[in-house]
């Protein structure tokens, strides 16, 4: 199938290119109506969207600190790695605040939900102009793209914002009292979003080292040369995001990442054996 090409004669069932421009228009069109229906259901729900979920990681009960809390009494570092929950109020500056932000969430709820749709739809999309033989690994590939964006949406949700979130409302220049933090709504929402949105995209690291090395643009030589200075980085990271200095919380945040960058070494060693076998 000449996916650019102008239709086969010899093969009366091959689309040309303005036929191509409208199938992916209609694989588009079901990618926005997945969207816009989760993007809708959102909406409407908007109770158990906010106060269950939005709102969970300001809840002292809130499933993360209760699991690291369990976890730190198991391996015997008590409190370390408990979390206060600052009692707090959410401002709002503006009339039209609440509203926007309401329709930027159930927005992106609908895109995370939409997301499998999206590569579903893509999917079917490029299956005609694959061989047979392509057609199992591509299958697969979709697959673990869209488990990696889940799972690291779930990490940023769980882990990366709340630990994040705590240790930003908490810091202070100052001990005299002088500089009080009152967060806003608005504030709240850009940072749990981006948190969470950003994290999908970043547990897709292996994938994008799948294309970088299939376009001999990095090596599995390179990724180990610099790992330890990756797995420094990582470190700070976690340094950072955390609320307490243990070593325990830390490890809580950093090891999934160095896992992703050692799955990524992995990703991008497979791609180069797999073309030197096919030469």
């Amino acid at each position: 199938m000449a996916l650019f090409g102008i239709k086969n004669n010899n093969n009366p069932n091959e689309l040309s290119f303005l036929g191509h421009l409208e199938a992916l228009r209609w694989h588009l069109f079901r990618c926005a109506i997945a969207v816009v229906l989760f993007a809708t259901l959102a909406f409407v729900y908007n109770n158990i969207l906010f106060d269950e979920i939005i709102f969970g990681p300001l809840k002292q009960d809130f499933f993360s600190y209760r699991a690291l809390c369990s976890l730190g009494h198991k391996i015997g570092v008590g409190d370390a790695m408990c979390i206060t929950v600052k009692a707090q109020k959410l401002q709002t500056l503006s009339a039209s605040e609440q509203f926007f932000n309401h329709m930027w969430i159930a927005f992106l709820t609908g895109l995370i939900l939409g997301f499998p749709v999206i590569l579903w739809e893509l999917w079917k999309f490029v299956k005609p102009a694959l061989k047979d033989k392509e057609v199992g690994p591509v299958k697969v590939f979709i697959a673990i793209a869209t488990l990696l964006f889940l799972i690291g949406v779930l990490f940023g949700y769980f882990l990366l914002f709340p630990m994040s979130y705590n240790f930003l409302i908490n810091y202070s220049v100052s001990d005299s009292g002088i500089v009080q933090t009152n967060n806003t709504f608005d504030d709240y929402i850009s940072l749990i979003s981006t948190m969470t949105l950003v994290a999908g995209i970043i547990f897709e690291l292996p994938v994008l080292v799948y294309f970088l090395t299939k376009l001999t643009l990095l090596s599995p030589q390179f990724m180990r040369k610099y790992r330890k200075h990756a797995v420094v980085i990582i470190l700070i990271v976690g340094a950072i995001i955390t609320p307490s200095p243990d070593v325990t919380s830390q490890m809580v945040v950093s090891v999934p990442m160095y896992l992703l960058y050692e799955l990524s070494v992995f990703v991008s060693a497979w791609v180069i054996k797999k073309e030197k076998i096919a030469t």
